[in-house]
């Protein structure tokens, strides 16, 4: 089975949806035209879970399938993927029972069932390895958990489980469809937790723990220097050591903001504060930064 692309939805992260077209067109071959039509309205008007008209144990693995995939075109993912489940469950060795896998994952993951649309993709990795789905199953984990981070002023587990299955993808799948998405919602998830981190340094400057300030601000350009907020937390780096009376340190920091983000606004911002205490945006002392300004001459920076 081939999954493809669909148009990415107002609204919601960018995805991939399976593609029944090949599937549909071989079954339809087996059934005609007219036939296959009545069959997926007939088994279609049938309720499965509570008031079936043909029992799921009395149904085919292929009519359960057709069953699932009509009520996943029909807006019913959660239907249907408890309909793929029990194609699993009735027929586990059949190659029906290998598709709904992957299809109970995805429909799991569009009624948005995140924890079940997980088990559902590993429990296919953990049988089909190999498989040229597999990429796809690792994608739907990494989506699982990138569709539920929050506000950067909520916790962010979430968000470095993300980030750890978006980075599964792009390694282990780098040829894959899914490998440039993954590559950009890593991007984002790691922006996220930087927002985070200049969201809580901004907090302890506002209060004046210029100490815990710089630890946060520090964490930015340290470890998320490639995001947006590096600017700004270098020039959160020259207040906060300014206000503690180490120019040294805030000096650097200038120093490293001017060579990277001159143009900048925060760049103006620190170089009016520098001056203000006669000082010149330029690296001194030995500390964290002076390393980090050097790297940053040596072009081993950002």
């Amino acid at each position: 089975m081939h999954i493809g692309k669909v148009p990415e939805q107002p609204g919601t992260p960018l995805f991939f949806r399976g593609s029944f077209v090949s599937m549909m067109s071989v079954w339809r071959r087996g059934f005609g035209g007219l036939a296959c039509g009545a069959l997926l309205l007939s088994l279609g008007a049938c309720g499965v879970f509570g008031e079936p008209e043909i029992p799921v144990e009395s149904r085919s693995a292929e009519e359960l399938f057709l069953t699932a995939e009509f009520d996943l075109d029909e807006g019913r993912p959660l239907r249907a993927a408890r309909l793929f489940d029990e194609v699993e469950r009735l027929y586990p060795y059949s190659e029906w029972a290998k598709r709904s896998m992957m299809m109970s994952a995805f429909a799991y993951y569009d009624a948005r069932f995140f924890s079940e649309s997980r088990a559902a993709a590993e429990r296919y990795l953990d049988f089909f390895p190999a498989d040229q789905d597999a990429a796809y199953a690792q994608y739907l984990i990494a989506l699982s958990h990138y569709d539920q981070i929050v506000d950067v002023g909520r916790d962010q587990t979430t968000t470095f489980d993300a980030l750890q299955e978006l980075r599964e993808t792009i390694e282990r799948y780098p040829d894959s469809d899914y490998a440039k998405s993954a590559a950009l919602k890593f991007d984002l998830a790691l922006d996220h937790l930087a927002g985070k981190e200049m969201e809580v340094g901004r907090y302890y400057l506002k209060k004046g723990h210029f100490s815990a300030a710089i630890n946060r601000f520090r964490v930015v350009v340290e470890d998320f220097q490639t995001t947006q907020h590096t600017a700004e937390a270098l020039h959160r780096l020259v207040e906060s050591y300014l206000s503690l009376g180490l120019f040294d340190e805030a000096q650097t920091a200038g120093a490293i903001l001017g060579y990277n983000y001159q143009g900048s606004v925060w760049y103006q911002d620190s170089f009016t504060l520098l001056t203000a205490q006669g000082l010149e945006a330029e690296a001194k002392g030995q500390g964290w930064l002076t390393r980090i300004y050097r790297q940053v001459i040596q072009g081993k920076w950002l």
